[in-house]
């Protein structure tokens, strides 16, 4: 990371040993660490290297979707991308609170990486590449999981703006492996990462993410829908733009440490059961979606996707209100 790169966090605790971390990193590295509170927030934030927006100071925000984003909510985070935007920032590495960072996390990052790469194979457990256990992203549709590895080419130059990276411990699976499987896990380094091109899927999550800049309008997080489905939903209709693109999505090891929050794990499977049923069917929906190559078309590329999954009755109907405010408020952050 380096001062064009920005670390985007949301988080209601105070500013504990995770948080001084990232706060440590991003002042040794000159990346801008940018959090965003909620209403439950303390009253008073203070650490140095760390920019903090309360929930009063994002309403005072002259961006629109400021005021209508719903409050305690993760989507609040959107607001932090847009103040790394304004500030200059090419590169936007997001994670939580929970995350604890490696030395590789204040690599430099570039959108083109020597990696194996996997095309048009539909559905891909990208974890299997890094590990033999039975182990599978949150959002991979359940009657998939057993599903063997499509074959890899390469190593090759790959371009791919969307990078996700790995979680060691306790990584981002979801509640039913939570309940039934073997934690802490402890991911493979191989030799390269893995690249999923146009046609091959696997869900991308807020953990520990890379975006650069020519996808920088597909961070847009939905707030009309189930907490555990934002980011999931998300990465689908960010994989399939950028799909139509030509762009890769690439997965690499490991550089965080996850010590996760405390959850109600039966409360968190309440909230995927929407996404066990429907996941499917929203790559689905969404291949069938026609869309546009180039930056000019994103907005409206995503507006489509968006509309799509509301058709689906899978989010509110407000949510393109929602949308349209951040592709306003993107237009005027921009350079």
């Amino acid at each position: 990371m380096d001062g064009k790169s920005a670390l985007v966090i949301t988080s209601i605790a105070g500013p504990g040993p995770v948080l001084h971390a990232y706060a440590a990193g991003c002042r040794a590295t000159a990346a801008r660490f940018i959090l965003i509170g909620d209403r439950s927030s303390p009253a008073a934030f203070d650490l140095p290297g760390c920019t903090f927006h309360g929930i009063e100071d994002q309403l005072a925000m002259h961006w629109a979707l400021a005021r209508l984003l719903p409050e305690r909510h993760y989507a609040r985070k959107n607001l932090g991308y847009l103040e790394a935007i304004r500030g200059g920032a090419t590169v936007i590495v997001e994670t939580d609170d929970d995350n604890i960072p490696n030395a590789e996390f204040w690599s430099g990052r570039g959108p083109v990486v020597d990696a194996r790469y996997v095309e048009q194979a539909g559905w891909v457990n990208a974890y299997r590449y890094f590990t033999e256990d039975p182990i599978w992203p949150r959002g991979l549709p359940l009657d998939l999981i057993r599903n063997g590895m499509p074959a890899t080419s390469g190593p090759l130059p790959v371009h791919c703006p969307i990078q996700q990276g790995l979680a060691d411990g306790d990584p981002d699976v979801d509640a039913i492996y939570r309940l039934t499987g073997e934690l802490p896990v402890h991911f493979q380094r191989p030799a390269h990462p893995l690249a999923l091109g146009p046609g091959s899927w696997c869900p991308i999550n807020s953990q520990n993410t890379t975006w650069f800049q020519e996808v920088f309008p597909l961070l847009y997080l939905p707030s009309y829908c189930s907490f555990r489905m934002t980011d999931i939903w998300r990465g689908f209709i960010a994989q399939r733009i950028a799909h139509v693109n030509g762009w890769s999505v690439l997965f690499h090891h490991a550089t965080v440490v996850q010590e996760r929050n405390e959850h109600d794990l039966m409360k968190d499977f309440g909230q995927e059961v929407v996404g066990y049923m429907n996941n499917s069917a929203i790559r689905v929906a969404l291949e069938e979606v026609v869309l546009t190559p180039g930056a000019e078309f994103m907005g409206a590329n995503m507006k489509r996707c968006y509309e799509r999954l509301v058709q689906m009755g899978l989010l509110e109907e407000r949510e393109l209100v929602l949308l349209d405010a951040w592709l306003n408020d993107l237009a005027k952050a921009a350079p």
